[in-house]
């Protein structure tokens, strides 16, 4: 309610379009009794994007009319007979308009409460002592608003100047009338009596010379008000064209550059209701000052007289019109991008948006939109204005679509909904180019006419990027595709060209929001994880982070070229850490529980100065998407000396049977996690409570046995201390200081190494199962109480 009591102090223009808000579609007296009701729901929460979350528009619009309708129930007495019947008044009308779309009450609901708040917080701004502004309020906006106000005086200027200009001229057409009805006089005195006739030509004459005198007079005055007139319009456009440029090339680029950010997991762009209101009163403004030239033109068409003027209107007319076709065409916008990855015969929606549709009409005869998805160099010859012969390099489906007008909030856009790709036609690449490098775009078209078919405009718009995939098992590559040029590319390139390589710095950056968003947390990349990335990246061993400062990364380098010994690049390896992330052990990351960005000589370092059973979790170097554990134990070839031991890598199929946290718990060899935090104050509270029913892969009693058979596994029995050693995910080993209970396996015929001495998951499990089936035999008493 906070915010209606603000509104309501609103005075000028700013309480009239607070005022403008409200009408049928939602009236003022419902925001006014049930300010508090309104403000306390939650409108953002929904997606107007999402048709699933329809029911919850439905739930808010049956709440309001209830609300209404309990009010109207409780009002008495006579001062209450007329709001009784306003309110359920109301509740009726809002029930019919919304019934059948709920999700409209929504967006008008929003759009209410933001241009409030915005119209509250620019009234602050100015009466703040100073002209200082409120925390969170660019100066820049301030600035934009009071060009506004100079436009608006200057406009009312040349309305008054225009004014004078049309009274003088009718005066002036009404004396030339006169000075011909003079004339028309003296030609008709030839047949008067001649004393009469030289008395009334003599009084003709002396009207008809000071008249004249008059004419001649005014005509140049009239010149001189067309003139004034004239330039005083050319400085109004001047400054007009000038608050475009900040507006469309500066504040819309900027959004547009937020949104392709966003695409890389940057902050949300934001909402566009401020940049239409600028674009409206742009629209407004520009159309005044043009019905402003069409009547001095009409002025000067009534009343010719020669003089620089007539040209001065003609390049005034030129000028305005391609001002208003710059905003037009600059304001044709996509609000919501279609997928960047976008997978054939997938289902995807996207929006297209006219900021100035509302102000111009364009809705009283709304516009159809077209969808087009067209390659690389068929969007260059585009932007030359070259022929493309409508050629297209794909066919969508339902890629027709009608601007719609939102009256609530007066906007007017297309909603793609149901958009699918049917099929592709590539082009051919270029060297080692392949298909998941290949970025086309959607080319959205449309026409339409304003001012009564004055002007009539032809507009298009691309979107980002798209990088067409057919497989699911393409979406890493071209997810780098589109990372790359989200990052990297530059305002107003040529379409899509992106620098072949950049600084470590900058990449460092698009990873570290990339992963951010991702697993969505706070917590990013640290600059020692950085050191690590880029001692992976460049096949370094140096730990300076100055030292990769002024180093480049090419495309190759990231997303072409394997990493040395590898057959993954670096972006895969990336992407493979940010897919088991955010799928399985977000919760780990955000608790400090993973240091993850660590090679196995580092990992090792750290735990040989810590007591055994300490352990730290870390990414594998060879298995994308891989994670082990690393722990230190007394060596069980050598008396008294200690080593690092390390787990095959979990992967995202081993998380889906059993997490982590469950895994953790099982080995009891594990103690404490780095540096020296129990494990149980980590990892307990993410733990399978013990009376849920484990999935039927991972059984308890073959683990149970399994332990008791195999307990730790070295790949060389005379392995140096400290040097790190491999041991099978699902064994869980004893207290380490229980060194007569390990069974030691010769190292060389042990078939579930692999070539680093990892043992492999689905060996390992079949190896549990014949355990089981042995321990199942007629035997099982005497091995149970064996354990037992």
């Amino acid at each position: 309610m906070a915010l209606w009591i603000q509104a309501q102090q609103l005075q000028g223009d700013a309480l009239h379009q607070m005022q403008a808000l409200y009408g049928q579609h939602f009236p003022i007296e419902v925001r006014h009794y049930f300010a508090q009701w309104i403000e306390s729901q939650p409108w953002d929460a929904i997606d107007l994007e999402k048709q699933q979350e329809e029911f919850k528009a439905k739930r808010l619009l049956d709440s309001l009319i209830q609300e209404l309708q309990r009010k109207a129930e409780h009002q008495m007495g006579e001062d209450g007979f007329l709001l009784k019947i306003k309110l359920s008044h109301y509740a009726s009308q809002l029930k019919s308009t919304y019934d059948p779309c709920p999700m409209e009450l929504v967006r008008c609901i929003k759009h209410i409460l933001y241009t409030e708040q915005r119209l509250v917080q620019e009234a602050s701004n100015v009466s703040t002592s100073g002209g200082g502004l409120m925390d969170g309020t660019p100066q820049k906006y301030q600035q934009i608003n009071q060009v506004f106000e100079e436009l608006r005086v200057m406009t009312q200027d040349t309305e008054n100047d225009l004014r004078k200009l049309q009274h003088s001229q009718e005066y002036f057409i009404i004396q030339y009338q006169e000075s011909l009805r003079i004339q028309a006089q003296l030609s008709s005195l030839s047949n008067l009596p001649p004393a009469e006739r030289v008395q009334r030509e003599a009084s003709l004459q002396s009207r008809k010379a000071t008249l004249e005198a008059w004419l001649t007079r005014e005509a140049n005055t009239l010149q001189e008000y067309r003139q004034d007139l004239a330039e005083k319009q050319q400085r109004t456009l001047a400054l007009l064209r000038k608050q475009q440029t900040v507006i469309v090339d500066d504040e819309l680029i900027q959004w547009k550059r937020r949104q392709q950010l966003a695409g890389n997991g940057g902050p949300s762009e934001g909402s566009l209701d401020i940049l239409q209101s600028w674009c409206e009163k742009l629209a407004d403004m520009i159309w005044q000052n043009r019905q402003q030239i069409r009547r001095v033109e009409h002025l000067t068409q009534q009343l010719p007289i020669p003089g620089p003027t007539e040209e001065l209107l003609k390049d005034l007319n030129a000028t305005v019109t391609d001002i208003i076709s710059a905003l037009v065409t600059s304001t044709f916008i996509i609000e919501k991008q279609p997928p960047q990855v976008l997978k054939t015969q997938t289902k995807f929606a996207t929006t297209v948006r006219l900021l100035v549709g509302g102000k111009l009409n364009v809705h009283m005869n709304p516009p159809q939109v077209k969808a087009t998805i067209i390659n690389e160099q068929q969007a260059k010859a585009l932007l030359k204005n070259e022929s493309t012969r409508n050629d297209s390099s794909g066919e969508i489906l339902n890629n027709n679509c009608v601007m719609e007008y939102h009256q609530a909030t007066g906007t007017l856009s297309a909603h793609f909904r149901n958009m699918s790709l049917k099929r592709i036609k590539r082009s051919d690449r270029r060297g080692a180019e392949s298909v998941t490098e290949e970025k086309f775009t959607v080319l959205f078209e449309s026409q339409f006419s304003v001012g009564g078919n004055e002007l009539v405009f032809h507009v298009k718009t691309l979107s980002l990027p798209v990088v067409v995939i057919v497989h699911g098992s393409q979406d890493n590559n071209a997810t780098a595709t589109v990372l790359w040029d989200n990052a990297f590319s530059e305002p107003g390139r040529v379409p899509f060209a992106v620098p072949d390589k950049v600084s470590w710095p900058q990449l460092c950056e698009a990873l570290n929001m990339k992963y951010k968003a991702e697993v969505q947390s706070d917590r990013g990349l640290s600059e020692e994880n950085l050191v690590f990335l880029a001692q992976k990246a460049f096949s370094s061993s140096s730990s300076s982070p100055e030292e990769y400062r002024s180093m480049t990364m090419t495309w190759s380098q990231f997303n072409r070229e394997s990493l040395p010994g590898r057959n993954f690049t670096f972006w895969q390896w990336f992407d493979g850490v940010i897919e088991l992330m955010k799928k399985h052990l977000k919760a780990h990351w955000n608790d400090g529980a993973i240091l993850g960005f660590l090679n196995k000589q580092q990992a090792q370092d750290m735990l040989l100065s810590k007591p055994n059973g300490t352990f730290l979790l870390r990414f594998s170097d060879s298995e994308i998407g891989g994670i082990t554990i690393a722990w230190v134990a007394e060596n069980p070839n050598k008396a008294g000396e200690r080593m690092v031991w390390n787990l095959m890598p979990f992967t995202t199929k081993d998380f889906s049977i059993r997490s982590l946290a469950d895994r953790i718990s099982d080995l009891n060899h594990l103690l404490f996690l780095y540096p020296n935090q129990p494990k149980d104050e980590i990892f307990s509270r993410y733990c399978t409570p013990p009376n849920c029913t484990l999935p039927l892969t991972y059984c308890s009693s073959p683990l149970f046995y399994y332990d008791q058979v195999l307990h730790f596994t070295s790949p060389n029995p005379e392995q140096s201390p400290g040097n790190p050693a491999f041991i099978d995910h699902h064994t869980a080993s004893p207290t380490v200081s229980q060194q007569n209970s390990f069974g030691i396996y010769p190292p060389i015929s042990d078939p579930m190494l692999d070539a680093e001495g990892e043992f492999d998951l689905d060996e390992t499990m079949d190896m549990a199962r014949q355990v089981e089936e042995f321990l199942r035999q007629p035997s099982e008493p005497q091995w149970t109480g064996q354990q037992s």
